[in-house]
């Protein structure tokens, strides 16, 4: 930037009347491509504008700059109506695209300036011109989380559910931007919830995978398919599950996800339980979750957790979830604990006895040897008394 941009850059007209009439070489650039024109509609300084295109020869309009933007996209971006207007008089090109493919149109909306995209709309530009990745401008406005923007291109005639290059709907885009306002537009115009990526995910895997609770219960409640799978063959439990993200689990599991993925070895629970990702963490069961983590690290084999909880009637996709957040040859000792500790609150939330229900799952699969220390407390255990689990079950477990 010499003294002739920065002068035009901050308006000064009359220092840069000075330098023109100094000898100041008027077709100067910046690094970037900026010219006079470029500063001057950027920072929205119609008297230098004016003075630009009236008093200084050869200056071309539609000149570029490194990006491929012509002055009229910077004014659009950067919410310049003034010097937009200036430029439409002048005749500048309204349709040119930059580099990536965008329009005037697309700067405004991605920005959210509101004046800018209404005068854009009423001089005509093409509301479904798409840039190099097959965005609209409706999807600028959407991933900018700008809901009035989008309402403005929506009565515009936008269309909501177009698709970009990599099947990214404008509502895909709202998910990103964790953007519950503009989800809730694009659904009211008719926005699809159910549209799949290049990758097979829908809104609602988005939404969960960056952890924006509000916005999954938006989807969920605008019948959104809670039970969709991607193509890593994940549905949205799983994500929440593989994050640990536990309201967000719980709305799902609410919604009524289908926990019955078993295979034929393990057929699904005909009462329809439900199981949730909650872990107990209650300081009462303080003493037992500390004998369920010697037994989930030191006694149960690699593979005998997961016939631990089959046996409990954990499902297929529970187990999978489970086991998908960690990773290593000793992995399986977080992964039964985890399980446990899901157990136990499930076992806590029913009213029922651990000890019992420990021994009886210790049992099924076949580890009497483990099973036998918890034969005297379970008569005598309650699900609440850490007392008594201190007392009774931590002796007995073998060293």
């Amino acid at each position: 930037m010499n003294a002739l941009l920065l002068s035009a850059w901050f308006g000064h007209l009359r220092i840069l009347q000075i330098l023109v009439n100094s000898g100041a070489k008027i077709h100067c650039e910046s690094k970037d491509g900026l010219t006079l024109l470029h500063c001057a509609a950027q920072k929205g300084h119609v008297p230098v504008l004016a003075f630009i295109m009236e008093d200084l020869e050869d200056v071309a309009l539609d000149h570029v700059d490194k990006l491929g933007r012509t002055a009229f996209h910077r004014a659009a971006e950067h919410g310049q109506l003034d010097a937009l207007d200036f430029l439409v008089g002048s005749g500048c090109d309204h349709s040119v695209k930059d580099k990536e493919g965008n329009t005037a149109l697309h700067l405004a909306a991605g920005r959210g300036h509101m004046a800018v995209l209404q005068r854009l709309v009423d001089i005509g530009l093409d509301l479904e011109e798409q840039n190099a990745e097959g965005l609209t401008a409706l999807h600028s406005a959407a991933g900018g989380s700008h809901p009035d923007c989008v309402q403005l291109l929506l009565r515009a005639g936008s269309t909501v559910n177009a698709l970009t290059q990599k099947n990214l709907s404008c509502l895909h885009y709202a998910a990103l931007s964790g953007s519950e306002d503009v989800s809730r537009v694009l659904i009211h115009a008719g926005g699809c919830a159910n549209v799949v990526n290049h990758q097979g995910a829908s809104p609602l895997h988005l939404a969960v995978r960056h952890n924006f609770p509000a916005l999954v219960r938006l989807l969920i409640n605008s019948d959104s398919d809670v039970n969709a799978m991607d193509n890593r063959q994940q549905t949205p439990l799983h994500l929440a599950a593989e994050h640990a993200w536990q309201d967000i689990a719980e709305m799902l599991l609410i919604a009524g996800v289908d926990l019955n993925l078993r295979d034929k070895d393990h057929p699904s629970d005909p009462s329809g339980k439900s199981l949730s990702f909650k872990q107990d963490h209650r300081q009462e069961t303080q003493q037992l979750r500390s004998v369920l983590w010697r037994l989930a690290s030191r006694y149960l084999q690699p593979r005998e957790w997961k016939k631990l909880a089959y046996s409990w009637e954990f499902t297929e996709a529970h187990v999978d979830a489970i086991e998908q957040q960690w990773t290593g040859t000793r992995s399986y000792q977080e992964h039964g604990h985890r399980m446990l500790l899901i157990w136990l609150h499930g076992v806590a939330t029913a009213g029922e006895n651990p000890s019992k229900a420990l021994f009886e799952g210790l049992v099924a699969i076949g580890r009497r040897d483990l099973a036998g220390w918890s034969t005297m407390a379970r008569s005598q255990l309650t699900a609440t008394s850490a007392s008594r689990v201190q007392m009774i079950l931590v002796p007995q477990l073998p060293e």
